[in-house]
């Protein structure tokens, strides 16, 4: 059975060389567990990526079946950490058993499903100009095209979904999809939960005959540990999910680089949502109390919580605010990832109860525990909203702001003043659709992902699917973090010209041994 050692998991070596440790601590209980983890060291952060550089010369080669079967296999290793890994994450993170058991069905479907996407193949976007010789004026030469993995990347955990982004979330299944090496630095909220998944993953490249150091995790809690990571010359790309601080500070970071390097940051959000007056003549009653769920859930710790509501229709406004005022009122207190966490909440929901032009509508039920979070709804109109940019910012955590429209104009001046976000959501009928059509295209560009009639929290893994969205929402918005597309962030087109069959990669030779789609002289083809 795997058991936490707190130790930095280095290929198969586990290390210790720093006298500076740190303890998870119970959210719930305020208390330490079970642990003592090792704060890693340049040197330990620099060992771990020179292996992971010498992995990637054969990992990088591997077929696309034995790539598909480690992938599968980590998997199945997670789920085989059975009972322990679920405790250890209940302790850490305060999440209930229902949801963290979820969760870990998420985790190990994705890891899955990008193991049928490398078996089947055609993601590397071969493609294949024939020479034509007899061409003019100029004859071509023989020109191919597919996708190669960058080389070893860096992960960072994330606090609020410790399985599904963190050490074998979304950022490490697709970088390992992609036939890159991974260096994982674990969240120092859930240490424990990382080394059990991480010796998981380490234990399932054993059995599958991967090289030592296609992948290793380091652990800290100071900036210092993710910073040398980032700053590691043979790095070629970092992962990211979390704060906008965070993620800025690493995009900055990777960006003085000698040779800067892609980081792929999925940062705050607020999600706006629209309300259109014939929905909320129609279906207001629903639609609050939908919504008061949607900004509860996971205590309001998911990203793409919706933290402002523009509501439209001066007469079903009243109305609509007491629904969701009952409904927000009988929701119990939830406790908080961690203390930093909560405090950040209470810092954010206080600055709004004290801001001019603001009024607190409802509060939830208190709570009695370390770290509980009380769901609290504010309101304001459109004028003092426009004037005070900064409430538009990430409150993370259960709360939200009921803007008041007045007009068609004001909703769609509102909507064109967004900065970038993960999602937007319009809630509206067809007449609403029609008359308010504008606002589809101008959220087209401040968003990765437009919802109807639905709420944004919940994120299917799914080849369509989009999570990202302009910046500040995320560092590159032509890229996502879920669904099968996040593969080709950790990838980049390598041409081949005038080279024989023979020397070519398998995805670009004359007979197709992969049987993979191609665009072969502008027409796809197997």
């Amino acid at each position: 059975m795997l058991t936490i050692t707190g130790n930095h998991l280095i290929g198969h070596q586990k290390s210790a060389a720093n006298a500076a440790t740190f303890t998870a601590i119970n959210p719930k209980t305020g208390t330490p567990l079970d642990g003592m983890f090792q704060e890693a060291t340049q040197q330990e952060v620099d060992q771990a990526v020179q292996l992971a550089e010498k992995a990637f010369i054969e990992y990088s080669q591997k077929s696309p079946a034995a790539i598909a079967s480690f992938l599968d296999q980590i998997a199945e290793e997670i789920l085989n950490l059975g009972d322990t890994l679920i405790e250890r994450a209940m302790a850490e993170t305060a999440l209930p058993q229902g949801r963290l058991q979820g969760e870990r069905g998420r985790t190990m479907n994705q890891l899955k499903l990008f193991a049928t996407v490398v078996r089947e193949g055609s993601w590397v976007d071969a493609r294949i100009d024939n020479a034509l010789p007899d061409r003019q004026p100029a004859p071509r030469v023989d020109i191919r095209q597919m996708q190669r993995p960058l080389g070893p990347v860096g992960i960072f955990g994330a606090s609020n979904f410790p399985l599904a982004f963190s050490v074998a979330g979304g950022d490490t299944a697709s970088a390992l999809a992609a036939g890159c090496t991974v260096v994982v630095k674990g969240h120092p909220a859930h240490p424990g939960t990382s080394e059990l998944v991480g010796q998981a993953i380490l234990l399932a490249a054993e059995k599958t005959g991967m090289p030592e150091g296609v992948f290793s995790m380091i652990q800290g809690r100071t900036n210092e540990v993710g910073g040398h990571l980032v700053k590691h010359p043979l790095i070629h790309a970092i992962g990211f999910t979390g704060s906008y601080k965070g993620g800025k500070a690493l995009f900055d970071l990777a960006n003085q680089r000698s040779t800067p390097i892609p980081v792929y940051a999925e940062m705050g959000s607020t999600n706006p949502v629209f309300i259109l007056p014939n929905a909320l003549k129609e279906r207001g009653r629903e639609i609050a109390n939908s919504l008061a769920g949607s900004i509860n859930l996971g205590v309001g710790q998911f990203c793409t919580q919706p933290g402002i509501v523009f509501l439209s229709g001066n007469n079903q406004r009243a109305a609509f605010q007491t629904t969701l005022s009952n409904s927000i009122q009988g929701i119990a207190a939830g406790t908080m990832l961690t203390n930093g966490i909560k405090k950040a909440f209470d810092n954010g929901t206080n600055e709004l109860k004290k801001a001019q032009g603001i009024e607190t509508l409802v509060h939830g039920k208190a709570g009695d525990t370390a770290n509980a979070a009380t769901s609290t709804i504010f309101t304001t109109d459109f004028e003092h909203f426009t004037q005070n940019k900064d409430w538009s910012e990430e409150v993370f955590g259960p709360s939200s702001i009921l803007i008041k429209t007045d007009n068609k104009a004001q909703i769609l001046q509102a909507a064109r003043d967004l900065s970038g976000h993960l999602t937007a959501t319009i809630h509206g009928t067809d007449e609403d659709f029609e008359a308010y059509k504008e606002l589809f295209t101008i959220l087209e560009r401040k968003v990765g992902r437009l919802l109807l009639n639905g709420f944004p929290t919940g994120v299917e893994v799914g080849h369509a699917m989009v999570h990202g969205g302009p910046f500040p929402a995320t560092t590159a918005p032509q890229t996502t973090s879920v669904g099968t597309n996040a593969i080709k962030r950790f990838a980049r087109p390598v041409c081949y010209q005038n080279f024989p069959s023979n020397r070519l990669p398998s995805a670009l030779q004359d007979d197709n041994p992969l049987n993979i789609w191609r665009l072969v002289d502008g027409e796809f083809k197997k």
